[in-house]
């Protein structure tokens, strides 16, 4: 079956994007959405964004309609990856890269610098820390990078790795979610 979300913003706002159910998929709801990109607002345009664990693609997409200038969405379901590359050629999104792998493996290769991550991996898993580990430890974030990690509202978020500093952090319904930045390592040592 087939379910539909809205673009909030940017050139593709009010667009719909389908996506299939799979177990686990759970897209940011739209006030979540909404809260994280006004949190984001400069950050966004020409920015270099990984989106891992894509699911429905809603915050990859909804970044690049605000003017991302890459995005590479890593999804480990084939028919989840499917519906993002048709959502890509229905909006004519040249600038995301859909990626059918398994987010460990993707970060345990050779890395290339972002500027904005989305990680929102599925509930009960406990995907966060080892996630977080792999960013940190690999060539993955730029100096002054935003994360973002979406997880279970009562999670307790205490293993983030040194150089993240929590800037904001909200919950709506059974949701919690943080933006923290990495600080380049000169700052980090202060």
């Amino acid at each position: 079956m087939s379910n539909k979300l809205r673009i909030i913003g940017g050139e593709w706002r009010s667009r719909q994007i389908s996506f299939d159910d799979a177990p686990g998929l759970r897209p940011t709801p739209g006030r979540v959405r909404e809260t994280l990109f006004n949190w984001l607002q400069t950050d966004v345009p020409n920015s270099r964004c990984l989106d891992l664990y894509a699911g429905s693609g809603a915050l990859g997409f909804e970044a690049a309609s605000r003017g991302a200038k890459s995005v590479v969405q890593v999804e480990s379901n084939p028919k989840a990856c499917q519906m993002l590359r048709e959502n890509c050629r229905l909006l004519g999104a040249s600038q995301v890269q859909v990626v059918q792998q398994d987010v460990g493996q993707y970060l345990m290769a050779e890395g290339g610098l972002f500027d904005l991550v989305f990680f929102d991996p599925p509930f009960g898993l406990n995907l966060i820390q080892e996630t977080s580990r792999l960013l940190s430890n690999g060539e993955w974030l730029a100096d002054f990078a935003k994360i973002y990690i979406e997880a279970e509202r009562d999670l307790v978020l205490n293993q983030i790795p040194d150089g993240w500093r929590l800037l904001k952090q909200k919950a709506a319904g059974d949701v919690g979610f943080y933006l923290f930045e990495k600080l380049p390592i000169s700052c980090e040592q202060r």
